[in-house]
């Protein structure tokens, strides 16, 4: 969920880089989850709250619990008016601060490349729910390019210009999220890929909307105004607009579910 060289401090500056992917891919992936209502949900790495407010909005939760390691992402998703019953805390994936058994649904949301041993943070999902609960998550495909700004970051590795990634990116892949999910003891494993779409008004609506990504923002604060000039039309020959100026492209998330054992002593 964190690294060295990327931080999510900005609740703000996050909502608009990656709030709307967030939500476009959180929206198929809780029809595929079809979860019941009046369920405990943790939500691992919730981050400033984009997918968490789909949850209280969409699912009829018992209630919700948010766990993240960065202050500034959880002060925005308290403020959230869908997320005023929520609790949150600062917490890590690999060691969530809870009993065995105190959640009927786990989630991780366009997190799990961000945890070092992805294993051991399934394993804690599958341990803090209770038996027959579901354990689930969504990934954008970072290894297959289906991260929304994987133009972007393309263009600047072909400027020379190091891109900060996240410490896993192959446990995004289909086939790593099966294992994952296997590894942990959970059964009836299912597997979906997300695929979702994105309009810009216009270049400069899509510049501006990066210009907060905690990976490539400070990256573009410290290029010099011709380097910047440079990227932009790399950028923008990769992303041509119709004929109102818009731009609209798509980006795909792989997605699993699980379901702790029933058999699982308590």
């Amino acid at each position: 969920m964190a690294t060295d060289t990327i931080r999510f401090d900005d609740g703000a500056a996050y909502e608009r880089y990656m709030g709307a992917w967030s939500r476009l891919a959180g929206e198929i992936f809780l029809d595929w989850l079809a979860p019941s209502a009046g369920l405990r949900w943790i939500d691992v790495g919730c981050g400033n709250g984009a997918f968490t407010e789909r949850l209280a909005e969409r699912c009829a939760p018992a209630s919700i619990h948010g766990i993240d390691p960065f202050e500034g992402q959880l002060a925005f998703a308290r403020n959230r008016p869908a997320l005023r019953a929520a609790r949150f805390s600062l917490g890590d994936a690999a060691a969530l601060p809870f009993p065995e058994d105190a959640f009927d649904a786990a989630v991780m949301a366009l997190v799990i490349f961000f945890v070092p041993d992805a294993g051991r943070g399934v394993a804690e999902m599958a341990r803090v729910v209770g038996p027959g609960g579901s354990v689930s998550a969504y990934a954008w495909d970072m290894v297959g390019g289906g991260f929304p700004y994987a133009v972007l970051q393309a263009e600047m590795r072909g400027m020379g210009i190091p891109v900060p990634t996240p410490p896993n990116p192959d446990a995004s892949r289909m086939g790593a999220l099966r294992d994952l999910w296997a590894g942990a003891g959970l059964e009836a494993v299912e597997t979906r890929e997300i695929s979702v779409r994105r309009t810009f008004a216009d270049f400069g609506d899509f510049w501006s909307t990066i210009l907060g990504g905690p990976s490539v923002g400070p990256k573009l604060a410290a290029m010099a105004a011709g380097d910047i000039a440079v990227l932009q039309e790399r950028v923008r020959a990769r992303l041509p607009a119709d004929a109102s100026g818009s731009i609209t492209y798509g980006a795909r998330a792989n997605a699993v579910k699980g379901r702790v054992p029933v058999g699982r002593p308590s």
